[in-house]
């Protein structure tokens, strides 16, 4: 009942709704509208009463609310169905529960912090509260495990291209996930399945993308690393815009990938790739290369030359840019040039 107060007085917006056209339009007592009107008010929306005329909707509270999140959403499944918490351990947890309780297809995740976000190779991810987008999206795609890793780049495609619809900036890529403004992480990608030995039986696809997070929030060990989209932009980017575009991104590349395979998809990633070409340090828990990136398979897989000439293949690791960053295939940061008319 709540959730079609709501949109009738969004429909209805800058205008009053009566509560007498409310009550017909969903069959009940003025007493029950009242209610519901104190109900969305405790949950942070303004809305004026005005005698003899009815119930305005002024504002909206910054909180990723699923009525929000679903009210004007484009997508045909991503995003129909949310899951929203003020606080969670981890996004990804959460989500890989729920799919194991059979979730429905698309089914997002999304809390306004995490205590125990989780980043690739289990570090952690600070998640401030009502700064970023803290989500995860359930997804059943009828593949193999060894056709997983692609996802996780398109999912990096799909995010900073929102970024650049969104916010006006160019974002670019570091293998395999991490998404870059300016040489400093902004969003990072963690994708995790359950699966039999030739069929993937869920995958969780979590994203951490740091919005209003201010300089000064940033933990002393983030400063030199880290940024986010309001520090960048120098204004605050409306997060609930922002998580709509992503779902829509997200859901036009998924839907290219199950067509069509990864191949469209890696020229799109190729192209916002920043150090492909360019001298890199690869590393994993054990032990270290630097070389020259050739290019990227249609797995995933990173092709590193290194100094004696091998070129070897490598499907993880954390890459960290050397002197060859800022030189070919690095993107020009800054405002998206505006055509002028």
């Amino acid at each position: 009942m709540k959730k079609q107060i709501l949109y009738i007085l969004k429909n209805g917006y800058p205008r009053a709704i009566s509560g007498e056209s409310i009550c017909k339009a969903l069959g009940v007592s003025r007493t029950s509208i009242w209610k519901h009107i104190q109900a969305l008010r405790k949950d942070g929306y303004e809305i004026v009463a005005q005698p003899n005329v009815g119930y305005r909707l002024v504002t909206v509270p910054d909180f990723l609310y699923p009525e929000e999140v679903t009210y004007n959403l484009t997508t045909e499944f991503l995003g129909r169905t949310v899951y929203y918490y003020k606080e969670v351990n981890s996004t990804n947890q959460i989500a890989k529960d729920l799919a194991l309780q059979g979730a429905a297809d698309g089914s997002l995740v999304v809390a306004e912090t995490q205590s125990a976000g989780r980043g690739r190779l289990s570090r952690g991810w600070f998640s401030p509260y009502g700064k970023g987008l803290w989500c995860s999206v359930i997804l059943y795609p009828k593949i193999n495990p060894v056709e997983v890793p692609p996802i996780t780049m398109l999912a990096s495609v799909a995010i900073a291209q929102a970024i650049r619809e969104v916010v006006g900036i160019k974002a670019g890529i570091k293998w395999p996930n991490d998404i870059c403004l300016k040489g400093k992480k902004v969003c990072g990608i963690l994708t995790e399945m359950g699966a039999e030995m030739e069929r993937v039986r869920y995958l969780v696809l979590g994203i951490g993308l740091n919005v209003n997070i201010e300089a000064e929030d940033l933990p002393s060990p983030l400063k030199e690393v880290a940024t986010s989209l309001k520090i960048e932009s120098g204004q605050p980017v409306n997060r609930l815009h922002l998580l709509q575009v992503t779902l829509k991104e997200l859901e036009k590349l998924y839907f290219v990938w199950l067509e069509e395979g990864f191949a469209p998809i890696l020229i799109q990633w190729k192209k916002l790739c920043v150090h492909l070409p360019g001298l890199v340090r690869l590393s994993n828990l054990k032990e270290s290369w630097e070389g020259w990136t050739e290019d990227v398979d249609l797995s995933g897989a990173l092709l590193l030359r290194l100094s004696t000439g091998e070129i070897r293949r490598f499907i993880t690791g954390e890459i960290s840019l050397t002197t060859g960053y800022g030189q070919a295939g690095c993107l020009p940061y800054g405002p998206v040039p505006r055509e002028v008319t």
